[in-house]
């Protein structure tokens, strides 16, 4: 083999070499980039939270449309148009509900109640009131305890138990339409409420209103939810409100002069009939 000859097989051997190098970075390159595609825990698991950055545009959640999309679940729509959805959760019937519903209806606006067993068991005219005025009730457990260390069994029978008495009470099955009790969720019970057929919601828009012996004023409660109302919000109030009983007609009001539309939860884009 002449020196000529002997270089060239040098170089090929280097070419090979380098090839080989460079598909193994690639092919460890790939195998990082495919684990950390892979299905991660839910940031801030436990409590549901929301970050307000700017008023009028929605805030920064827990999570994003996208990763709870995977488990049927919810907290607004993605969209620029001007429109909400309402939702109320019933934890106990205090003289409220009467005057916000008097409201939904001056305005013709189709809320969704979500209800626990204690409001069933007390208040089934105003749940039979709820479903002849054309608003929708879910299931917000029959207990509210804190369910997102359930396992499946003990997570189906806080909501089947409500159910039972649902259909007991109406005569018609309930709409598997799901709130985590005190906003408290992980992966694994929002795949356990997909897998019982449940559609979960949760909110881009609350206040502090439960607290019965500490109603804010209704200037307070018009700054938080004139300020930031935005697009799509998927909006969260207590029927157990004063404040809100006696604002709500002014509210809806304020809103629909801000050019805000409402939608009941079926119509929001991925949810449907269920």
């Amino acid at each position: 083999m002449n020196k000529l000859e002997k270089i060239k097989g040098l170089t090929g051997v280097l070419f090979l070499f380098v090839l080989a190098f460079l598909a193994g970075r690639f092919l460890a390159k790939a195998m990082d980039t495919r684990s950390t595609m892979a299905p991660a825990v839910l940031p801030a698991e436990g409590n549901w939270g929301l970050s307000f950055q700017e008023d009028g545009k929605p805030p920064v959640a827990n999570a994003t449309y996208e990763e709870l999309a995977k488990y049927d679940a919810f907290y607004a729509e993605n969209t620029q148009d001007k429109v909400l959805y309402l939702t109320f959760d019933c934890g106990y019937e205090n003289g409220n509900t009467p005057a916000i519903l008097d409201a939904l209806k001056k305005h013709n606006v189709k809320a969704t109640f979500f209800v626990v067993g204690n409001y069933l068991e007390t208040s089934p005219d105003l749940v039979k009131r709820m479903l002849a005025e054309g608003h929708i009730v879910g299931n917000h457990s029959y207990h509210h305890p804190d369910m997102s260390r359930m396992d499946k069994d003990a997570f189906a029978k806080e909501l089947g138990d409500l159910e039972a008495l649902y259909e007991q009470t109406t005569g018609q099955p309930m709409m598997k339409f799901y709130r985590p009790p005190q906003g408290k969720y992980s992966e694994n019970n929002l795949q356990i409420a997909k897998d019982l057929g449940y559609k979960t919601f949760f909110w881009s828009l609350a206040y502090v209103d439960w607290d019965q012996d500490k109603q804010p004023t209704h200037e307070e409660a018009f700054d938080k939810l004139l300020k930031r109302v935005h697009p799509g919000a998927i909006v969260l109030l207590h029927n157990t409100s004063k404040t809100n009983g006696e604002i709500l007609d002014e509210l809806l009001t304020k809103w629909e002069g801000m050019g805000y539309s409402f939608r009941a939860l079926t119509e929001l884009p991925g949810v449907g009939n269920s």
